[in-house]
């Protein structure tokens, strides 16, 4: 039987099915071509409205007044101690989440003792509270006439109260970039190192620690930004002391309030700058964590 009669057969017409077909494959093509080229106009259209235009505004804001007005802006003695505090403060807050976040980790997943689903419900707090609230409590813990009053060393209002709250505030994200990775790599490395003589604190350190690697770099670049951008939390535990407890953030405020508003831009700008940095850190670990490549290329 000939391809005309098998088609005939089938009830079609010879000639006409694939032109037919080939044209309704291409308009549809072009319908999804069409859509794709929307929902990427309204996507990149949203996002810039979001967040360029904002941040150019900010930009344009800090440089109009000239060069020399926001280099002296950001060299003032006020500047450059919040400017020192805020990376202290971010820096102590990263690594302190970085080993916690860790141990934290490690006692959800690999822990038999109780309280590990209390735990990892607790690592939310953070997150659901707001900040102001966190630093109420820290106040009524440890200000003048809180429950810890009678400590040898102030933490309300001085820098160490700064690092409580930003640490307080960044808890949850190393940690939660940690437990997924362990629970997906199981116990069976580990047990098999310790099956071949290697003591708990060797099995971790050189088999499970490298596999956390990248979860960590990912976590610490959470923490950090989260960190360099904190203010309410800190706005209430440090008193925004000019010089002493004021961080960048707060400088902000004050400046803005004081209708200092080419120093306000300036230093909005410095955390902005700060802001994409690590923007740019954390998308590059992203792109080089197992599942980026499946995944599409890059979270």
């Amino acid at each position: 039987m000939t391809a005309g009669a098998t088609l005939a057969a089938d009830g079609r017409t010879p000639g006409r099915h694939g032109p037919r077909a080939a044209a309704v494959g291409r308009t549809r093509r072009g319908r999804s071509s069409v859509g794709a080229i929307v929902l990427r106009t309204l996507v990149l259209g949203y996002l810039a409205a979001l967040v360029v235009l904002p941040l150019a505004f900010v930009a344009w804001q800090a440089l109009a007044p000239g060069l020399d007005r926001f280099v002296r802006s950001l060299t003032a003695p006020e500047a450059l101690a919040a400017l020192r505090l805020t990376l202290i403060a971010a820096g102590v807050a990263t690594v302190v989440c970085s080993v916690l976040g860790t141990v934290v980790a490690l006692y959800v997943v690999r822990s038999r003792l109780p309280g590990r689903r209390f735990a990892e419900a607790l690592l939310d707090v953070p997150l659901a509270v707001s900040p102001v609230v966190v630093g109420l409590a820290l106040l009524a813990l440890f200000g003048r006439e809180g429950w810890f009053a009678d400590l040898p060393i102030r933490v309300a209002f001085t820098p160490l109260g700064v690092v409580v709250a930003t640490v307080f505030i960044c808890t949850p994200y190393t940690a939660r970039e940690v437990i997924p990775v362990l629970r997906t790599l199981g116990a069976e490395r580990e047990q098999a190192a310790l099956t071949l003589g290697a003591s708990p604190l060797q099995a971790f350190w050189r088999v499970t620690l490298p596999a956390l690697k990248l979860a960590l770099v990912h976590g610490a670049v959470l923490s950090l930004a989260r960190a360099l951008g904190e203010f309410g939390a800190v706005s209430v535990i440090s008193g925004n002391l000019v010089g002493r407890t004021q961080t960048l953030t707060l400088l902000v405020q004050q400046r803005y309030e004081n209708f200092d508003l080419a120093g306000a831009y300036a230093a909005a700008l410095l955390l902005a700058a700060a802001a994409v940095a690590t923007l740019v850190l954390l998308l590059r670990t992203a792109r080089d964590r197992p599942g980026a490549a499946e995944g599409g290329g890059g979270e």
